[in-house]
C-alpha cells in the first residue's frame, strides 16, 4: 500500500479509500466490522462514510454506517490517530426546515451528531455531500471554518460539485480568508469519464484539490459480474447498472478481461489500476462487501499498466 498526499495538504492517505455506504444496507454490522479490520490490516487508513447512509433502505433512518464504524472503533482497539475518517453533511436526517442543507444551523448540529455516532472527538475530512442552492456559500464555508478552528474537523472536502461550483467555493475561501475545500469526491469511472474529466480534472490539478472518486467500478459493472447475455445476478444495484449495458461498454469489459489475464489480475483490479495511474487521483473509494472482495480490490495496488494498455482503455472509453 502506498500513501499519497490529499491534494496540496500534508495529510497522507492510503491509495485506496474504504467506502461504507453498504454498511447497514447490504452488509450487516458483524460483516462490516470484519471488512474494516481486514482493510486496516491491508494498509488502508482512509475510511469514508456519510451521515445519511443508508436512509433509502427499509427501516434505516440514516446514521447507521457511522454508528457501525463508531462501534468498531471502540471494540477493535485500532489506534484512532492512525486513521483518516471522512464523513459528509447535507442530506435529510430528520423532517422539518432544519433537517437538511448546508446552513450554519444544520451543519453545526449534524457535525455533533456524526461525532457522537462515530465515537470520536474529531473528523479528519468533513465533506459537503452536494451543493445547497438555498444557502450562501460564505455561510456554509464560515460554519465549516469554525468547525476547523474548534478542532472538531481537520480538513474540508466537497462531493458532487460542478467545476463552476468548486471554483466559486475556492474563490470565496480565498477572498474571505476561510478554510477551503482540499478534496473533491466526484462520480468517476471508465464508463463515466466526462462528468469529471471535462472541467473538474483541470480545476483540481491547477488548485491542488485531492480527488477521491466514488463508484470507480460503476456499481459492479466493471467487475465483470454482469454479462452481455443471460440472466443477470440479483443485486440491490442491478437496476442502476443497466444504463451501462451498451455495445461499447461490453467491448470495454472484454478489454479489461484481456488485460487482466495478461497480468494474472481481475477486471476490477485493472479498472482500479487505470484510475490509480492518473496523477491527480488521490484514492478511489472501494465498497467491499466482504474480505474476499476487499482482497481483490487491494490487488490493484500492485498492478502497473503499460502505456499501451492505458491508451487502449482510454480509447475504448473516450468521451471526446
Amino acid at each position: 500500500m502506498q500513501y499519497r498526499n490529499l491534494g496540496r495538504t500534508g495529510l497522507k492517505v492510503s491509495q485506496l479509500c474504504l467506502g461504507t455506504m453498504q454498511f447497514g444496507w447490504t452488509v450487516n454490522a458483524a460483516d462490516s466490522h470484519a471488512v474494516l479490520t481486514a482493510a486496516v490490516a491491508g494498509g488502508i487508513n482512509f475510511i469514508d462514510t456519510a451521515d445519511i447512509y443508508s436512509n433509502w433502505a427499509p427501516d434505516n433512518p440514516g446514521g447507521i454506517s457511522e454508528t457501525i464504524i463508531g462501534d468498531w472503533l471502540r471494540r477493535s482497539g485500532v489506534d484512532r490517530a492512525q486513521l483518516v475518517l471522512a464523513t459528509k453533511v447535507r442530506g435529510e436526517m430528520h423532517t422539518g426546515p432544519f433537517g437538511q442543507g448546508l446552513s450554519r444551523k444544520h451543519i453545526m448540529a449534524a457535525c455533533d451528531a456524526s461525532l457522537k455516532r462515530l465515537q470520536t472527538d474529531y473528523i479528519d475530512l468533513y465533506q459537503t455531500h452536494w451543493p445547497d442552492a438555498e444557502t450562501p456559500e460564505e455561510e456554509t464555508l464560515g460554519a465549516l471554518t469554525d468547525l476547523v478552528r474548534s478542532g472538531k474537523v481537520r480538513y474540508l472536502g466537497c462531493s458532487n460539485y460542478k467545476a463552476w461550483q468548486l471554483m466559486g467555493a475556492l474563490w470565496a475561501s480565498d477572498k474571505l480568508g476561510l478554510a477551503r475545500y482540499d478534496c473533491l469526491q466526484p462520480h468517476y469511472s471508465l464508463v463515466n469519464r466526462a462528468e469529471y474529466e471535462r472541467e473538474l480534472a483541470s480545476v483540481c490539478s491547477t488548485h491542488g484539490v485531492g480527488v477521491i472518486p466514488y463508484s470507480p467500478l460503476a456499481g459492479g459493472f466493471l467487475t465483470g459480474k454482469y454479462k452481455r447475455t443471460g440472466k443477470q445476478p440479483e443485486s440491490a444495484r442491478t437496476s442502476g447498472v443497466q444504463k451501462y449495458f451498451t455495445e461499447r461498454n461490453w467491448s470495454l469489459l472484454a478489454q479489461l478481461e484481456q488485460t487482466g489475464k495478461a497480468h494474472g489480475k481481475s477486471q476490477s483490479q485493472v479498472a482500479l489500476a487505470w484510475q490509480l495511474a492518473r496523477k491527480e487521483i488521490t484514492a478511489p473509494i472501494i465498497g467491499a462487501r466482504d474480505a474476499a472482495q476487499l482482497a481483490d480490490n487491494l490487488g490493484a495496488c500492485e498492478l502497473q499498466l503499460s502505456a499501451a494498455e492505458l491508451q487502449k482503455l482510454n480509447e475504448l472509453s473516450s468521451w471526446e
